[in-house]
């Protein structure tokens, strides 16, 4: 659980984007260094060819201290985390990637020792030959140590990027890619290491060229640095959680109540949200973003010690004002208070349901721009009467699957079929201006196959079949919502309710598209031929500048075949 954001140059942000860039670099280090252990499948001249290459960048006064120095920051940011976090109580994913973080250090600290340090303290050459004579064949117990830290190494490295890159755009594409190359890597690395063993076993030793004395006094600094680094890196990880105690029991001398309106009373330091203070003590809170301020799920209405509560911070503002709450509601995620404080959790989980549904697996929630495409059949209940059910559905499938084709071509995803309507989302993983030319385009390619539709069904149906197409771009929540096994990737908002309005409209104003002056702008098309209207949308203080097209009128979309034309 976080603490209050901090300012300035140790900010929050500051500190993860500066724990993400050391990661990132010890992670293209242990990348390069195991695609070069692999080479050993070939041979080990291929291997000891490559490893110049791998030499220049990283054993030059420059890479080793953008190396040492990503390594330093990592650990001692690491360790920073540990105090500052509120309990150690993580999921299991995240538990794994600490307790791995903090065995590197252990692991690979004679490894190094005996390359890096070793080699400049005997001037003996630290080549493949050396290293794997060592590992394997003199010391094979530090050589199946060396196998156990590379898969620690990995795995750590590997659940690091996955928390870094799991929400962002393009990673469900890339995520099979980004998993043949997490395996196929450390598998190939340690295959290698294995067959440059038995190849080495097969070559006479070679006396060193050293003077053994200078050798043996190597090893005894070697042992020395050993001691060393490992009582160093215990001594301030004891340190780390000897301040976590104290801090902990300054704390409990300056404790805050929170009262609950269901009569849960909780204690906790000065420091902790409302929401931390729920989750310390058991008490179901919503929080559907996480607890970063993005959503309101979490408020509360504080009935007691509204006068005492710290400022509203601008995250928090922000998302107050979008919802209009009133002046005694608070986002219990970003309300850390001082003081007592009696609050009433504004929307409550039920138990019961809230155990169910976290055992679902879900996408999380996240706001996107995107554009959304609502079609409707015009007059379908006429259209209904007096026909068999089974011809009913045997003519909306007819209908949907046009639909589903022409948007899937166009790039976009089906959300829902809601009775003789269909919604599609564009721009769940591209950008806003992109997802407009999509939607225009699906619009186009409904509207054209709609007009060879009706000439199949011409002895069907007494009259052609007419859609309304509406279309809007914004911000929007899209993720996987629902129940059980009926979970879907959707979204919600402002936006997906104005794409729904304009739909109506193009009934009303007998058009086949409405679409906002917004998505034509984005798209970059030219329609100031249609007339230019604002519209009201309940719900909005503004009115909406939309662009109509009427029946029987035509739209070039430029880089489509296709045009948004009007059966």
């Amino acid at each position: 659980m976080s603490q209050a954001p901090r300012e300035g140059l140790l900010s929050d942000k500051n500190l993860r984007t500066a724990r993400l860039v050391s990661g990132i670099v010890l992670m293209v280090f242990v990348t390069m260094h195991l695609l070069n252990h692999a080479l050993l499948l070939v041979s080990l001249p291929a291997a000891e060819a490559a490893r110049p290459w791998f030499l220049l960048i990283w054993r030059n006064p420059l890479g080793t201290l953008i190396l040492y120095g990503a390594l330093i920051v990592h650990l001692v940011l690491v360790l920073l985390a540990l105090y500052r976090r509120r309990s150690l109580v993580m999921p299991v994913r995240e538990a794994i990637q600490v307790l791995f973080g903090l065995a590197i250090p252990l692991l690979v600290a004679e490894h190094v020792i005996g390359t890096r340090v070793f080699h400049n303290l005997t001037g003996v050459e630290d080549d493949y030959q050396f290293v794997l004579r060592a590992l394997w064949i003199d010391t094979p117990i530090i050589g199946l140590k060396q196998v156990v830290a590379t898969i620690v190494i990995w795995v750590h490295g590997c659940l690091g990027l996955y928390f870094w890159l799991r929400y962002r755009q393009g990673y469900p594409r890339a995520a099979p890619w980004l998993l043949v190359a997490a395996v196929l890597v450390p598998v190939l690395a340690l295959l290698g290491f294995a067959d440059g063993g038995r190849a080495v076993g097969l070559i006479d030793r070679v006396p060193p060229p050293v003077d053994q004395s200078v050798i043996e006094n190597g090893l005894r600094m070697k042992e020395l640095l050993l001691r060393a680094i490992y009582l160093s890196f215990v001594a301030m990880l004891v340190a780390v959680l000897a301040l976590r105690v104290l801090r902990m029991r300054r704390e409990r001398r300056n404790l805050v109540e929170i009262r609950y309106s269901d009569g849960n009373v909780v204690r906790v330091a000065k420091g902790h949200s409302v929401l931390e203070a729920s989750r310390i003590g058991g008490i179901p809170h919503y929080a559907v973003c996480g607890g970063k301020g993005r959503c309101s799920t979490c408020r509360i209405k504080v009935s007691e010690g509204l006068a005492d509560l710290p400022a509203i911070q601008p995250v928090e503002r922000a998302t107050l004002a979008r919802i209009g709450a009133e002046p005694d509601v608070r986002l219990a995620c970003q309300l850390r208070p001082t003081d007592d404080l009696s609050v009433t959790p504004l929307l409550i989980p039920d138990r019961r349901r809230a155990l169910m549904l976290a055992s679902q697996p879900a996408t999380p929630g996240r706001e996107r721009e995107i554009a959304i495409l609502f079609c409707d059949i015009r007059s379908f209940t006429a259209l209904a009467d007096h026909r068999l059910p089974f011809d009913i559905v045997f003519l909306l499938n007819r209908y949907f699957a046009m639909v589903g084709k022409a948007v899937e071509q166009a790039g976009g995803r089906m959300d829902k079929f809601i009775g003789d309507g269909a919604m599609a989302l564009f721009g769940v993983e591209t950008s806003n201006v992109e997802a407009c030319r999509q939607a225009l385009a699906a619009a186009a390619a409904i509207l054209e196959d709609l007009g060879r539709l009706n000439e199949e069904l011409a002895g069907e149906i007494n009259a052609p079949l007419r859609v309304a197409i509406g279309i809007h771009a914004g911000p929007a929540i899209v993720g996987a919502m629902g129940y059980r096994e009926v979970m879907n990737v959707t979204a919600i908002g402002d936006t997906v309710n104005v794409a729904s309005r304009l739909e109506m409209i193009a009934k009303e104003l007998n058009a086949s598209v409405v679409v906002s002056e917004q998505v034509v702008r984005l798209a970059g098309l030219d329609l100031s031929a249609f007339e230019l209207r604002d519209v009201d949308i309940r719900g909005r203080a503004q009115p909406l500048q939309i662009r109509a097209v009427p029946q029987g009128a035509t739209i070039a979309i430029p880089g489509q075949s296709q045009f948004v034309s009007a059966a």
